[in-house]
């Protein structure tokens, strides 16, 4: 199961997804253009010290993003996405998740682009929310849609007691821009 933010634009959401990245042992990918720089401050700081842990991919757009996200799993892309919106879909908490599934998220102000859901209008997801709210704060989505996507796949949750012990590399002062592959155009 892997982790897509489309044109994020606030770092600390995506540092956040980042650390979440590093918990759960999942790829984050990140679509550009992005909203901030990967020497952001603020991004290395939500990520806190857990960027050497971190799988991260940027992606130099959509078109990138799918070709890479492709490979590996015997399944087409287009069953595996859950493009997760404000605007309709199917609710979270309804929907099946299988462990080779890519769950896809907008920009914070933005959304995912219009052509893009309308292309998989059967793979939209959303989190139910009150009247009249807008929409949540996309770390919390993430967070949640990973969860639950992992429980509703079967998948192995990490196995700890609530202890901490710190990994060998947490004390590394590693930047997020260093543990970027990145994946361009062909």
């Amino acid at each position: 199961m892997e982790l897509v933010l489309l044109h994020p634009e606030i770092p600390h959401n995506s540092g956040c997804a980042a650390r979440l990245a590093a918990a759960t042992g999942r790829r984050l990918h990140l679509v550009e253009p992005l909203g901030f720089s990967l020497e952001d401050r603020y991004l290395k700081r939500a990520g806190l010290d857990y960027w050497p842990l971190v799988d991260l991919v940027v992606h130099e757009s959509w078109d990138a993003a799918r070709r890479s996200l492709s490979a590996g799993s015997a399944r087409p892309l287009a069953e595996r996405l859950h493009l997760f919106t404000a605007r309709g879909g199917t609710s979270l908490f309804r929907a099946r998740f299988l462990p080779d599934d890519v769950l896809v998220f907008g920009s914070e102000s933005k959304g995912l682009p219009e052509e893009l859901l309308a292309e998989h209008p059967e793979r939209r997801r959303y989190v139910p929310i009150e009247p009249g709210v807008r929409s949540l704060n996309l770390a919390n989505v993430v967070c949640l849609a990973l969860y639950t996507a992992l429980d509703r796949a079967g998948l192995a949750m990490p196995d700890n007691d609530g202890t901490y012990t710190a990994h060998p590399r947490a004390a590394d002062d590693v930047r997020p821009a260093e543990r970027v592959q990145r994946v361009q155009e062909d």
